[in-house]
């Protein structure tokens, strides 16, 4: 949260030290019609400041507004980035109010002389996954309303797991429960049912994503430089889907199917990989299956040596129509 009330979610792992890349999530009532876009009806209500939400949490259309506010209001808030070339929502450290981790959000509520009935429960589902997947419980987190403390009776289970290996096996020990008929799934659209990321936990939606373990952050902030090349749409096969689950989502590509676009591009700049800023991308694919890909084409150079490689973003910021498909 920052000293403004903005409420931010941290995006990705590599950050400049002075200032931290983030999403606008919730907006104070008070600021709430400087933003062209369309908000959920319901409201949340932190401590005494009531929030807004936007319908779409990720739209080019919305972040080039958060973008446009940010500048023309709050310009702390937007970042020239040298490694990208362009602006980007940031938070400055100094304009931090407060820092909600998953993990102490979880030993927090375990704490808790009093829960209400949500509280018991995500506590009830967090002891009941840890003990069938074997996996301790310093290692999950929940995050959402819940961790803020501003959640309602009618607010989901939104829990978090550390680390890849974890992941997996949490995601592998749900799959049992639902064939036990202890949990279910449930689909929303196709790529619910494709990640199976989203269930029921006796009346309560809960989620499941992930989160990095620290030995699992290999890069930091200025390693390579990020330069805008042109939209491609492609399809491929993935070839890695060892960083899928995280947020950006990282699927490394096998061969570009030939009557796609991206094979009219010169040999060294076929991308390697794909990289997802939208969050309903992740996992979406493993290893083997076959992905059409609409996004922006980048050259990624490593500063220290200058060698290059080619990437392709969905969720540029630029563009409406990026997207992961699985086929």
């Amino acid at each position: 949260m920052s000293n403004d009330g903005f409420i931010f979610n941290v995006f990705g792992y590599e950050h400049p030290k002075d200032r931290v890349f983030a999403f606008l999530k919730y907006i104070p009532a008070d600021y709430s019609s400087l933003f062209k876009v369309d908000f959920l009806h319901r409201t949340w209500s932190y401590e005494s400041t009531r929030l807004f939400r936007a319908e779409k949490l990720y739209t080019a259309r919305n972040y080039q507004d958060f973008l446009r506010v940010f500048g023309s209001h709050f310009p702390d808030y937007v970042y020239s980035c040298p490694f990208r070339s362009k602006e980007v929502i940031s938070v400055p450290r100094q304009s931090i109010k407060r820092v909600y981790v998953p993990r102490d959000c979880l030993f927090s509520l375990a704490q808790l002389e009093r829960k209400d009935d949500l509280q018991k429960d995500t506590l009830e589902f967090i002891s009941l996954v840890s003990n069938e997947a074997r996996i301790p419980m310093d290692d999950f987190g929940v995050h959402g309303s819940v961790a803020l403390g501003m959640h309602s009776e009618e607010s989901d289970i939104d829990i978090v797991v550390y680390g890849t290996a974890n992941f997996r096996m949490l995601e592998q020990t749900i799959g049992k429960l639902v064939s036990a008929e202890k949990l279910r799934y449930q689909s929303n659209n196709s790529l619910d049912r494709v990640r199976h990321f989203k269930g029921r936990f006796k009346t309560r939606v809960f989620m499941y994503n992930a989160i990095r373990k620290m030995d699992e952050i290999r890069t930091e902030y200025g390693a390579f430089s990020y330069t805008a090349v042109t939209p491609v749409q492609f399809a491929c096969k993935v070839a890695d889907d060892s960083q899928s689950m995280f947020r950006p989502a990282i699927y490394g590509v096998g061969k570009v199917d030939e009557e796609a676009e991206a094979t009219d591009l010169p040999k060294d700049m076929i991308p390697q990989i794909v990289v997802s800023m939208i969050g309903c991308y992740r996992n979406v694919a493993r290893g083997g299956d076959r992905i059409r890909v609409s996004g922006m084409l980048e050259r990624v150079e490593d500063v220290a040596t200058g060698k290059s490689h080619h990437q392709v973003v969905v969720g540029s910021g630029v563009n409406e129509e990026e997207r992961i498909c699985p086929l």
